[in-house]
């Protein structure tokens, strides 16, 4: 087992932001008739480690989300330091922040035209747990959530 630097698990949360920060595309994974799927995703907000990703429609996940909306994310760093946030994805409805987002993401604006389109949803991933692992130490810590 690789040696790694010893955690403050004071500073764990702070850690493990920073873990997501450096990775910038996490992997989604979901359930498609009992096999899990996974695929790179770009969040459009993280808010702590409640994390939105935009999705289109007529993507298989959507119907994989709708039949089991319980997804992992998993982010690693360019260090190989991992976060593992297991959570349940909704469908964002509140009007205010869909505009937010709609207004911070310059790429949403280009190919979709307005946050009405038919074919946006914006899924945000509550987490129920976080874990985070240090350069392939194979032990994973359990970060606080609040």
């Amino acid at each position: 087992m690789p040696e790694t630097k010893p955690i403050d698990s004071d500073k764990l949360p702070d850690i493990a932001k920073e873990c997501m920060k450096l990775a910038k595309f996490p992997q989604l994974a979901t359930i498609e008739n009992d096999r899990p799927r996974v695929r790179p995703v770009s969040p459009v907000k993280t808010d702590g480690f409640t994390v939105y990703v935009a999705n289109l429609k007529n993507y298989d996940k959507t119907a994989q989300i709708e039949a089991n909306p319980n997804v992992e994310l998993c982010y690693m760093s360019p260090d190989h330091d991992q976060v593992r946030i297991a959570g349940t994805a909704e469908i964002l409805e509140d009007e205010n922040e869909i505009q937010e987002i709609w207004e911070s993401n310059a790429l949403l604006r280009k190919y979709l035209g307005s946050p009405d389109s038919p074919q946006l949803i914006i899924y945000k991933i509550i987490p129920s747990s976080v874990r985070f692992m240090r350069e392939w130490a194979l032990e994973y810590y359990d970060v606080p959530i609040n």
